[in-house]
């Protein structure tokens, strides 16, 4: 597998996805525009046993933040986005991307890019993994916040006071926390100096402890898939580092539902291999903004709507080694 590094006009764009909260309703009624889209779509509701294009055109925003709901649309919405990216518009192939990386659920998405997992598969993983989210979050009322600012190590003692967890590292100065709601209501109500604390409109701790009871049941259907090795770098979550065995991705996968997202270590590494542009799969937005305040002066593409495509090409276009 070919690295980040091995670009040869020193030009590295990588694709990133982004995890569940960036989905809005109606989203994906550009998408279903586009050729082959609909059936693309109808596809992968069948994976997920779930009904994407409905979901993703006319539910309500209360029915798609339902975490068993909005990973398999995310997920989908991702590899819909991967699918339109690898061709231009004239049906002209674009030049792949150096590596891939996706924040919480989007590893999945990212999976499927750097085709450690089928389209297929990654739809059955994540069916489970909504739903196993969703049931552990049921047992005991928790939540997130995000806490802009401030100092980090001030920040994590508070959090051991008052029984929380760090969630997201999110970089750029965001770290998500998570656990039970009348901690947060504390930390609301008494925010470390310098932060801003946001509750965030999510129905568990995802990503720590409280998830714990899911992981089993993600493990099990893990089990019933057989991954493939990534070729594009693929970074993971875990440690910000890359993972070169689709066998250890797909633990690393399951892992993750109940350990902390280390996206500020992932951009990191994205800093390390001298990337030089995101492109950012819809339903894009978030993980572009934290680039933009952690990687200043990197171009990028938010991929929104199929309008966006053709700048994401351009940035592609200019990968291209010229020799």
């Amino acid at each position: 597998m070919g690295t980040a590094q091995d670009r040869q006009d020193g030009q590295v764009i990588v694709v990133v996805a982004p995890g569940q909260g960036s989905q809005t309703p109606g989203f994906l009624t550009p998408w279903l525009e586009l050729p082959g889209a609909r059936e693309k779509l109808a596809e992968l509701s069948t994976a997920a046993d779930l009904d994407l294009i409905e979901h993703g055109t006319v539910s309500d925003a209360d029915t798609i933040r339902d975490t068993s709901i909005a990973q398999p649309l995310i997920v989908a919405a991702g590899i819909l986005t991967l699918t339109q990216l690898g061709a231009a518009e004239d049906g002209s192939p674009v030049p792949r991307p150096a590596g891939i990386a996706g924040h919480s659920v989007g590893e999945i998405t990212a999976a499927v890019g750097a085709g450690v997992l089928s389209a297929t598969d990654a739809m059955t993983l994540v069916a489970e993994r909504g739903r196993a989210m969703a049931a552990a979050a049921a047992e005991i009322a928790t939540g997130m916040s995000a806490v802009i600012g401030g100092d980090e190590t001030a920040v994590l003692e508070r959090l051991t006071e008052l029984g929380l967890s760090p969630a997201n590292y999110n970089g750029g100065g965001q770290l998500v926390v998570a656990g039970e709601l009348l901690g947060l209501e504390a930390l609301a109500a008494d925010p470390v100096p310098g932060t801003r604390v946001i509750p965030l409109q999510v129905a568990g701790a995802f990503h720590t402890d409280f998830m714990s009871p899911a992981v089993e049941r993600v493990r099990a259907v893990a089990a019933s898939i057989t991954p493939a090795d990534p070729q594009l770098t693929l970074w993971s979550n875990r440690d910000g580092g890359t993972v070169d065995e689709g066998g250890r991705f797909l633990d690393l996968l399951v892992g993750q539902v109940s350990s902390p997202v280390r996206w500020d270590l992932t951009m990191a590494s994205f800093a390390d291999a001298g990337v030089t542009g995101i492109i950012e799969l819809a339903p894009a937005g978030a993980l572009v903004g934290l680039a933009k305040r952690a990687l200043r002066g990197v171009p990028s593409v938010a991929i929104k709507t199929p309008a966006d495509l053709p700048a994401a090409h351009a940035l592609l276009a200019a990968s291209a080694p010229t020799n």
